[in-house]
């Protein structure tokens, strides 16, 4: 399966550009930040983390201990990884590479087994340093676990819509690597799975063109305002997913139109509840709940500390 040049993509990137120069400006800018300027702020950001964690085996320590390939690490290096494909850097893929032969290119804690989209997420990046150098060790922990999981019929393990982003793109580049589109077939079922059944109704909302987090969060339940409650971040963890597995799909692949319609109508969605300032509210309906500009904190990350 080749990665192949798709006009959707075209006018999807375009969509996302102009929303990020749109989301650049503040209330008064002129002119939009150019891409010079976004490209150095991520260049010093990145520096700046590379800096402090020279090793990319320490540890994290928050309220305990935890591998340095958990979800939160993979996904600064699915970043790292973009970063270096449009601006490369030896550095850039040696720091990648380090961090994949620190860990084995095994998983979260050696958990080769694991059906947790978040401790697969490290699985992104080692098929990306898989298909600039494809050396097998690479790629045999993160296959052997998706392939335990598709030698089963069970396809509810998403029940979170993070997850969505954490393993959807390692099963679109597994296909691209071994030519297997039952990868993407499996994924799609995943993927709907979450989308229309787990909860009540399923975790989307067609309505607002939102999803909520998890099942404790979709209808009977609201917000202390009454509002329903669409996290923030989690929409955005979504809206990554697609974009990383539709730059993935071949053209005219038969899942297209529905990760490119979800995406378009998220964006729709997303556009009417932005903050003039450019930011977005933690509840995405409720800016009264949490009054932040924001960044990062869930309303409830209980099962994200595991």
């Amino acid at each position: 399966m080749k990665m192949q040049s798709n006009p959707v993509l075209f006018l999807i990137s375009s969509l996302l550009v102009l929303l990020a120069l749109h989301t650049a400006c503040g209330p008064g800018d002129k002119e939009p930040i150019s891409r010079d300027e976004i490209l150095e702020t991520m260049t010093l950001s990145n520096a700046y983390f590379m800096e402090k964690w020279p090793d990319v085996g320490k540890r994290i320590v928050t309220n305990r201990e935890r591998a340095s390939n958990i979800w939160t690490r993979a996904v600064y290096y699915e970043g790292l990884m973009e970063l270096n494909r449009i601006d490369p850097r030896p550095e850039y893929y040696d720091y990648a590479v380090r961090w994949g032969e620190f860990h084995g290119w095994n998983l979260r804690d050696g958990e080769t087994y694991t059906r947790n989209a978040d401790n697969q997420c490290a699985g992104q990046t080692y098929l990306d340093l898989y298909r600039i150098d494809p050396q097998p060790e690479r790629m045999h922990y993160i296959k052997a676990s998706v392939d335990s999981m598709m030698a089963t019929e069970k396809i509810d393990d998403w029940d979170w819509i993070d997850a969505l982003q954490m393993a959807m793109p390692v099963f679109a580049r597994l296909a691209v690597i071994t030519g297997d589109s039952a990868y993407l077939d499996r994924m799609h079922q995943m993927y709907l799975y979450t989308k229309n059944e787990h909860g009540e109704n399923g975790l989307y909302n067609p309505e607002d063109g939102l999803w909520w987090r998890d099942a404790d969060y979709d209808p009977p339940y609201t917000g202390p305002n009454g509002e329903d409650c669409y996290w923030s971040r989690g929409n955005g963890w979504v809206l990554a997913a697609l974009v990383r597995v539709m730059e993935l799909l071949p053209e005219g692949h038969s899942h297209m139109g529905e990760y490119r319609s979800t995406f378009l109508d998220m964006c729709e969605a997303l556009v009417k509840v932005q903050r003039k300032d450019g930011f977005w509210n933690v509840s995405l309906h409720d800016p009264a709940h949490f009054c932040l500009l924001y960044t990062s904190p869930s309303p409830r990350d209980r099962t994200r500390s595991r």
